[in-house]
């Protein structure tokens, strides 16, 4: 049996390395269908190429593009000496493979913007991958300018990709301040020029570069100001979602930061990981805020359990409503929360957990003195009486016990627990189901694609001709009947 396998592995592996095509080879292959879209008017076809490209991204080496922007630019011209400059000079062993096809077919230069802005896209896609963070910040901002001069709706699509890598470039070298001027005057022209996919890539990348600095109030100016329109692309709204939520928790307005983070968790697709634990973590953190306990299967999703593991047993401390435990875990874990930049958030939830272990308290007794009161919740002030007094006294006021308070004898009196279904507290749980699941239904439906004029059959030149000619006729049997009535 092992014979057998030995021999079947054999032409399988020779076969593999001759009969796949070169990594120049589906380069050209993405160029010609750039072209196409280019030609036809079809948005669809570039961004086709551009999904293609990203499947290519690990195999792109200097030699391969150092070949393919021979092949597409002319050489000599200002884009081909500016693109080659960026590139580092390596042995040309690789493009052995492909010697065959390159000379066997007759290059064609390509005098198109998109080919131009596409031949940008890719050497940057390589210097950022290769960490050449300064060759790349030159050559973003060289895309950037090239990109202000063209106006083609074919090129919307390559160009929103530049400006996510453009403010990449800037990010990881921490000069991302530099570059929210010329954002802003990017997102204008944009606008004036209806560029609907670039003002959200735009737009989510001022948002971030906005909270990257922890300005939210600019942040949400810009967003309330900025036009709105159906989103075009699934991961930009994601990131606008998850940027509203954000700036929706640090405002306080929990309900609606909650909605945001759980719909952008739920609407990111199952590669990006690191977005899906984000926005995972900050929903965490409001449901919190908002009193909820989140469900352990939350923290148990594929992937997810090392990086929630801190608020796992942060949720537990607040479940628990035990202070002591709460405050040593934020202790523990202070390192992550700051590098989630969560730490802020949980010192609010100090309050949650107080409130937690009241009620704890006020279910499991019917009375108990404010002393008993501050001891199980653990308070470590110089009155610990009188601070227990008030925080009876504030939860009462916001509903979150049913309790009385006997000032004169030190007492909390718990009441008895009603019935929640003789409440309207059901009904309004299930209209709150069904009112996500219609608008799931109605996001669905908005979110099919379909061809333009797909349903329409296309008109032959002899159809045309013939329906034409029986609109003369029926015009001229018109016109005579108007004429015989006078």
């Amino acid at each position: 049996m092992t014979e057998d396998v030995e021999m079947k592995e054999l032409p399988s592996n020779s076969l593999l390395s001759s009969s796949t095509p070169s990594t120049l080879h589906h380069l050209k292959e993405i160029a010609s269908l750039i072209e196409t879209g280019a030609h036809a008017r079809e948005v669809r076809r570039i961004l086709r190429a551009v999904r293609l490209t990203m499947a290519l991204r690990r195999k792109l080496k200097a030699p391969v593009l150092s070949a393919f922007l021979n092949f597409v630019l002319t050489p000599g011209s200002d884009v081909h000496a500016r693109l080659n400059s960026f590139l580092p000079m390596e042995d040309d062993n690789e493009m052995e493979i492909d010697t065959v096809s390159s000379v066997a077919q007759l290059p064609v230069k390509h005098s198109l913007p998109e080919i131009e802005i596409y031949c940008y896209l890719l050497v940057l896609i390589f210097l950022i991958d290769k960490k050449k963070y300064d060759e790349a910040k030159a050559c973003s901002s060289a895309s950037i300018a090239r990109v202000k001069n063209v106006n083609r709706r074919t090129v919307d699509v390559l160009a929103s990709r530049l400006y996510f890598y453009y403010s990449l470039c800037y990010e990881l070298t921490g000069d991302l301040a530099e570059i929210r001027g010329n954002l802003l005057a990017l997102h204008r022209i944009a606008t004036l020029r209806h560029d609907e996919l670039g003002q959200e890539t735009l737009l989510n990348l001022l948002l971030r570069n906005y909270l990257h600095y922890n300005l939210y109030d600019q942040a949400e100016k810009l967003r309330s100001k900025a036009p709105r329109f159906e989103a075009h692309s699934n991961q930009q709204f994601c990131r606008y979602l998850f940027y509203l939520g954000k700036i929706r928790t640090i405002q306080l307005e929990y309900t609606d930061a909650k909605e945001s983070l759980l719909q952008a968790a739920r609407k990111a697709p199952v590669a990006a990981l690191g977005f899906r634990v984000q926005c995972n973590k900050w929903a965490i953190i409001v449901r919190l805020l908002l009193g909820e306990i989140p469900e352990r299967t939350v923290f148990m999703q594929k992937g997810m359990e090392k990086a929630l593991r801190p608020y796992f047993e942060l949720t537990n401390a607040v479940r628990i409503g035990d202070l002591e435990l709460f405050k040593s875990v934020a202790e523990k874990f202070s390192g992550t929360f700051s590098l989630d930049r969560t730490h802020n958030l949980i010192v609010r939830l100090r309050h949650n957990v107080i409130r937690t272990g009241l009620r704890n308290i006020s279910i499991s007794y019917s009375r108990i003195s404010l002393a008993d009161v501050a001891k199980k919740l653990r308070l470590d002030s110089a009155n610990p009486v009188a601070d227990a007094e008030s925080i009876v006294a504030k939860a009462i006021r916001d509903g979150a016990i049913d309790a009385t308070l006997d000032h004169a004898n030190g007492w909390m009196v718990s009441k008895e627990t009603g019935d929640i279904y003789s409440t309207n507290e059901p009904q309004m749980a299930f209209n709150s189901r069904i009112a996500f699941c219609l608008n799931m239904h109605n996001e669905a439906v908005r979110a099919l694609r379909f061809p333009p004029n797909s349903h329409k059959e296309k008109e032959s030149a002899e159809k045309r001709r013939e329906r034409q000619q029986q609109e003369q006729e029926l015009a001229k049997h018109i016109a005579e009947e108007d004429d015989d009535e006078f």
